[in-house]
């Protein structure tokens, strides 16, 4: 007996991402391993970031999924900018955090041989430790005192900048979530705290940075200083982002960190 008129093609799968599957390779060949919860959260987040407009402007992710060196240390966006971590780490499935006193990760990523723009760029860091002392969770500082830098509740205070020579501050009553410093314009410097903008500043950038970003501390000419103890659960590097990419940002990221059971 003949079925006529009837449609009968063959469900088709729907697979990762094409750029999430890239990440989950890079993983695999550098001896790092990932959860099934984690491959999802993360592709999501990457689908989530790119319907946003958010990707384009993504230099170097760092999702801190896989609990192992190997595995934090990849870029989510590219091949580019793996990361290389000190000794004095712990790797768990709800991020990374370093000792204090000796760790951090090299980026790789250096603005001026990336070709980055002076008046446009970003960093970002999920935090899960609450703690009001000295540290600093991710920056730079070149020889003639320009910042890049996220220092998160040194004495009730929160510390940001790019590309420039003077700090915007935030009284911060913790240091837990997700932190997003942004500059869009020569004298436009922002804050975002959990999709919030807390510093809308003026400060006038100056100078692009010559040398690596590092993250669990920051490169002090050369050096790393200002020992970290925040566990990161997420860190980013780009170029700017709109006001409405803030707050969807930390949507994605929140979302991302939700599906994991580690968000804050």
């Amino acid at each position: 007996m003949l079925t006529v008129g009837l449609n009968l093609k063959p469900r088709v799968k729907k697979g990762f991402d094409s750029d999430a599957q890239a990440f989950f390779t890079r993983v695999t060949v550098a001896g790092g391993t990932l959860s099934a919860t984690e491959k999802l959260a993360t592709n999501q987040l990457v689908v989530d970031l790119k319907s946003a407009g958010i990707w384009s402007s993504m230099k170097a992710i760092y999702p801190m999924v896989g609990a192992s060196a190997s595995a934090c240390a990849q870029n989510l966006k590219s091949s580019s900018f793996t990361g290389t971590f000190s000794s004095g780490w712990t790797f768990a499935s709800t991020g990374v955090t370093p000792n204090g006193t000796s760790a951090y990760l090299n980026t790789n990523y250096n603005q001026t041989t990336a070709g980055d723009s002076l008046n446009s760029a970003h960093l970002s860091f999920y935090s899960r430790t609450n703690v009001n002392t000295a540290q600093v969770e991710m920056g730079i500082q070149n020889p003639i005192s320009t910042y890049n830098i996220l220092e998160l509740r040194t004495a009730g205070i929160t510390y940001f900048n790019i590309n420039s020579s003077v700090n915007a501050t935030y009284t911060d009553a913790n240091s837990l979530g997700f932190y997003v410093g942004n500059r869009q314009a020569a004298t436009d410097l922002d804050l975002w705290k959990n999709g919030t903008k807390v510093i809308n500043g003026t400060t006038i950038s100056s100078f692009l940075p010559n040398d690596n970003i590092y993250i669990g501390a920051i490169n002090n000419i050369g050096t790393a200083a200002s020992f970290s103890t925040k566990q990161c659960a997420f860190c980013s590097i780009g170029s700017s982002l709109t006001d409405t990419q803030a707050v969807d940002f930390y949507t994605n990221v929140q979302t991302f960190n939700t599906t994991l059971s580690r968000q804050v």
